[in-house]
């Protein structure tokens, strides 16, 4: 078994002469050991990578440490997602409560819509700072995110006056409009501090976690005619959101910097 961990039971019964259920008791009571699915991971992380990620934890760390009500509140993250005029409900949400004597409800494989729009959100613990639409076709180059970059400094200036004289602690991915010599020398411009973002790291972008996948839940299943009524919908669920989860969810960073380092620069789970 240790030389062939997918060894099956009947298999190991058959070597011993003895029963499969008995094998199971041995394996499971006695050696305590349990048959498990290999997880997907994004990436296969190299030693350099994985100790960038604890490096990137630490410093992030170091920072919400030093002062973490100063953190939370110079504190900006964004990212984008694609909002589909029609995205099919996941196995768990098209559940239905069946008799025993009825029958497994069927539905038809579905599949996400090519009409779709693509939203750039900016939040803090306050919530939502703006949201850009950006229709299917459309370049997502250094010269919009710039644009995107130069909007925010505005929306700055008018919505978070606290910020007017802070330096705003900023995260953003790594896409390669984000990283660009002229995104960079703007955001230097705007004497934005970048927070680290390691490669190969989606387990770290926190708005995929904590923002989109509550709001992509709620689309399932609604059939939009148009980019108008995808972004209405989207405008009206984050206006309804609670603003205290946008803090309580940017306070879960602290556990995610240490969950890293305590993996050692495994990737983290969501059970």
């Amino acid at each position: 078994m240790f030389d062939n961990r997918k060894v099956k039971l009947i298999e190991i019964a058959e070597i011993l002469k003895i029963s499969k259920e008995r094998v199971g008791h041995i394996v499971n009571e006695y050696l305590d050991m349990r048959k498990l699915c290999t997880k997907w991971v994004p990436h296969e992380l190299a030693i350099d990578q994985k100790q960038q990620r604890i490096d990137d934890s630490k410093q992030c760390l170091q920072l919400f440490n030093l002062n973490k009500s100063e953190f939370l509140r110079r504190y900006v993250t964004m990212d984008e997602t694609w909002l589909h005029h029609f995205s099919p409900e996941s196995n768990r949400q098209s559940a239905e409560w069946t008799a025993r004597d009825e029958p497994t409800p069927k539905r038809g494989k579905t599949q996400k819509s090519a009409g779709k729009v693509m939203a750039s959100l900016f939040w803090d613990i306050h919530g939502i700072i703006f949201i850009d639409y950006l229709k299917k076709g459309k370049p997502t180059n250094s010269d919009y995110y710039v644009a995107l970059l130069e909007r925010l400094k505005d929306e700055i200036a008018e919505k978070r006056p606290h910020l007017k004289k802070k330096k705003v602690l900023f995260h953003q991915d790594n896409t390669p409009c984000h990283k660009s010599m002229k995104s960079m020398a703007k955001l230097h411009e705007l004497g934005f501090e970048l927070l680290p973002d390691p490669s190969y790291s989606p387990d770290q972008a926190f708005s995929s976690f904590f923002l989109f996948s509550d709001l992509k839940r709620m689309l399932a299943g609604q059939k939009f005619r148009a980019e108008e009524e995808v972004i209405a919908e989207t405008e009206a669920y984050f206006e309804a959101k609670d603003k205290s989860c946008y803090k309580n969810d940017i306070e879960k960073l602290y556990g995610r910097y240490n969950r890293c380092i305590t993996l050692e620069g495994n990737y983290i789970y969501i059970e």
